[in-house]
């Protein structure tokens, strides 16, 4: 196994504090932050769907600033409680301060910054190899919901919204759950585990499919060996972020099975079988995404190393 996966930062980060969690109660709190941080976005659901009178038409018919406006808010309040219960737990029980999930200071624009490339270009990967086959195409649904007229919600869903929430699944999963049963335990058993609880966390998404969890399995993987090859989590935040987007609002595709009700800046829709092109469950449940992370995962292999590792061990945090 590369030295990289068997010492490094990320863990030496977790055992800076005075205890690591153990596998189980890892799994039992993740489970339960996750559970809390949902009914905080309840508030949100509930305000918009008064707005709207309690009518599902009228909840359809929002404009898009105003969708993009709730949903943005709902992101951010749900997985904004999450990134908080995680922070909590590691600074109460672990002691340990919030930048040891992944957060050092040095490089964290650069790592942001190309995470948000690699993640545009991996998606649109994706929607390339559709393409290719001949199956996507422009789809004729409300003109006042893409291009130009959906900018200001598409813009609104992804600050805050798609920000804080892709963060949030990383900061739990890989800035957190990663680290702490490879230091205390196994590496490739961090790995596994922490893969392993993404796809499961997704596995009651609707229109959710054998090849989807495949999927999720595997994004899983390819998330844990990019932040393991940054030695950080800025660059997988932003991949992830931008990854939700780019389905969601640039493309207008379903998001692990769920639509945003926002609007796109280029209304898409799959044409071909739904194992290649994922179907209602969006671009995450076909072959192409499969392609993509595989050939993603194999990348963070030969991806140059980190510096991290070299730097001195002092090297300043945030929020210590």
């Amino acid at each position: 196994m590369p030295t990289w996966i068997t010492n490094n930062r990320l863990y030496d980060l977790a055992r800076q504090g005075r205890r690591l969690t153990p596998w189980w109660g890892v799994f039992a709190l993740a489970s339960a932050m996750l559970l809390v941080s949902s009914l905080f976005g309840l508030p949100v659901q509930l305000a918009q769907m008064a707005l709207a009178g309690f009518s599902e038409s009228e909840m359809a018919a929002q404009p898009p600033l105003l969708a993009g406006l709730f949903m943005g808010l709902l992101l951010a309040v749900s997985f904004g409680t999450l990134i908080v219960l995680v922070w909590l737990w590691v600074w109460r029980y672990e002691k340990r301060p919030f930048a040891t999930l992944g957060f050092e200071r040095r490089g964290a624009l650069f790592q942001y910054g190309r995470g948000l490339l690699i993640g545009v270009l991996a998606f649109g990967g994706s929607v390339g190899l559709m393409a290719l086959f001949g199956y996507v195409a422009p789809e004729a649904g409300d003109p006042a919901r893409a291009g130009l007229a959906a900018l200001g919600g598409v813009l609104l869903i992804f600050l805050p919204g798609w920000f804080i929430q892709g963060a949030a699944e990383e900061v739990l999963t890989r800035g957190w759950m990663l680290p702490v049963i490879s230091a205390r335990y196994r590496p490739w058993l961090g790995i596994l585990l922490s893969s392993l609880f993404f796809a499961v966390m997704h596995g009651l998404n609707p229109n959710v499919s054998i090849l989807a969890l495949v999927n999720l399995m595997l994004y899983g993987l390819f998330a844990a060996l990019y932040a393991l090859r940054e030695e950080s989590l800025w660059g997988i935040c932003a991949f992830h972020s931008v990854w939700n987007w780019a389905q969601g609002n640039l493309f207008g595709l379903a998001v692990s099975g769920q639509e945003t009700g926002v609007g796109t800046l280029f209304d898409l829709m799959e044409t071909g079988p739904d194992w290649f092109t994922g179907g209602a469950f969006g671009p995450e449940g076909g072959l192409a995404v499969t392609i993509v992370l595989v050939l993603g995962s194999a990348l963070m292999v030969v991806w140059p190393k980190s510096s991290q590792t070299s730097q001195d061990a002092s090297v300043e945090v945030f929020l210590r």
